[in-house]
């Protein structure tokens, strides 16, 4: 295994920067806010550890991209930011990809994220991918294929061999198709990479600062190690783009978990497609990442 370190000076100048202009900006946030986004340089912080590179087939080392700083994500001229007349979160079950989405987009979306059963391929010389997005046009796609537990023991293989014209109505093509059980690990892995692909919509590249959530994966024991948290520089970054008070967040999401998690049974039963969607929240699997929201919570309070 190999770790990831930066110095404590570049992970400063990744997040705050050395712009007069931003500098300034970081310094008018809440105090709690920069006390917990200055963990980043903290060579003892527990709450912000550094990226960890397991094999040679992992994102990081077999994907290589220029790493993008908080100055970086500022000044990019194509990055899109919300406005009151675009400012929904749409997500579409689709068996089609980007293009599909981008006809599709609503005029009031900010931007359309598809969900799918159907296992992605970006490039033929590519391995499978979780999730796609394109920055520029505000859609982006991931997949449940490989999330299920018995994905790769039940040997599904797809029936489509040859590309076919369907209308866009017709979803024929996709019946008895794969549907895994609606487990806490299933959500906790779909919130990771749909989070992670609505993140890249905002304008946030893969991250190579420290452990975070927008760091890219290359499979599924990769995305499993990813934690379900930004960073620092990847929260100042998302805090720019939509405007957030960390606190308020981060006790909304607290909520979020506690709203269901009382007598939610592990794993829900097997159902169809003409099922009703009113399925209970498994949220057994966030227990570890609600304890580190909780010690966030300290450090912005404190």
């Amino acid at each position: 295994m190999k770790t990831v370190r930066h110095s404590e000076h570049t992970l400063r100048t990744a997040l705050i920067s050395k712009n007069p202009a931003l500098v300034s900006q970081y310094e008018k946030l809440e105090a709690g806010e920069r006390r917990l986004m200055n963990e980043a340089f903290q060579p003892a912080s527990d709450l912000f550890g550094p990226i960890t590179v397991h094999s040679q087939s992992d994102w990081i080392t077999s994907h290589p991209e220029p790493p993008q700083d908080f100055e970086e994500f500022f000044s990019d001229p194509y990055r899109k930011t919300p406005s009151p007349e675009k400012c929904s979160i749409y997500i579409q079950c689709i068996g089609h990809i980007l293009k599909f989405l981008k006809k599709k987009k609503p005029e009031d979306a900010f931007c359309v994220v598809g969900i799918t059963m159907i296992d992605l391929y970006p490039r033929d010389s590519w391995n499978f991918v979780f999730g796609q997005a394109s920055l520029t046009d505000g859609v982006g796609i991931f997949s449940f294929a490989r999330y299920g537990s018995d994905f790769y023991s039940s040997r599904y293989k797809g029936q489509v061999k040859t590309l076919q014209e369907k209308s866009s109505h017709d979803y024929s093509v996709f019946d008895n198709y794969y549907i895994p059980e609606v487990t806490s690990v299933l959500l906790l892995r779909s919130c990771k990479t749909l989070t992670h692909e609505i993140g890249h919509t905002f304008g946030v590249r893969h991250c190579q600062w420290l452990a975070c959530l927008m760091q890219g994966s290359n499979h599924l024991e990769e995305a499993d190690r990813r934690p379900l948290y930004l960073c620092p520089i990847c929260l100042r970054k998302l805090q720019c783009a939509i405007g957030f008070n960390i606190r308020e967040r981060y006790k909304a999401l607290v909520r979020w978990i506690d709203e269901e998690s009382s007598g939610t049974p592990g794993v829900t039963p097997k159902h169809s497609r003409e099922d009703n969607v009113n399925l209970p929240k498994p949220v057994e699997a966030f227990k570890e990442w609600k304890e580190w929201i909780i010690k966030c919570l300290a450090v912005v309070q404190n």
